[in-house]
């Protein structure tokens, strides 16, 4: 597998894993790729940093395993009106998120505080598993997923 840091020409940068470099080249000159913000077929690689090998006798740092690839959910081209749907939600998105503040996995905590007046109520937005989700759902307080996946600020370029 090979990841590649892609980017549509609205600037909405995401990555792509493919089999190998041929693989990208075939998609791409199928017209298979597309901005999961915007949905534009307008896409191509990023500059991206190489990775440099570390020394045979370097002290190895433990890390956590790398995500998992979603799923391709087409293997054609998005039909116009989906794309600009798509479109139209990802700009919505990111007008709602203007206002809004990065909580990161606090969210749970932080939405709770809110509902119960521990804080006072504001537009937050951040991390919450699954579990969290559906007992903030099942205290009755509101929150809701956003369609697109949103990256925290300290790993925006």
């Amino acid at each position: 597998m090979i990841v590649f840091d892609l980017h549509c020409t609205d600037g909405h940068r995401f990555e792509g894993w493919f089999g190998s470099s041929a693989d990208y080249a075939d998609q791409q000159a199928r017209g298979l790729l597309a901005c999961p913000s915007c949905g534009s077929a307008e896409v191509s690689k990023a500059p991206m940093a190489p990775a440099v090998p570390a020394k045979a006798n370097a002290r190895k740092e433990v890390l956590p395993p790398e995500p998992t690839p979603r799923q391709q959910l087409a293997n054609t081209p998005l039909p116009p009106k989906v794309k600009k749907a798509l479109a139209a939600l990802a700009k919505a998105q990111a007008e709602a998120l203007k206002n809004s503040t990065w909580v990161g996995d606090k969210f749970a905590a932080e939405t709770r505080k809110m509902h119960y007046g521990e804080r006072d109520e504001a537009p937050i937005h951040g991390q919450a598993t699954l579990a969290e989700a559906k007992a903030l759902i099942d205290e009755g307080v509101p929150v809701a997923p956003l369609p697109f996946p949103v990256a925290p600020p300290e790993k925006i370029n």
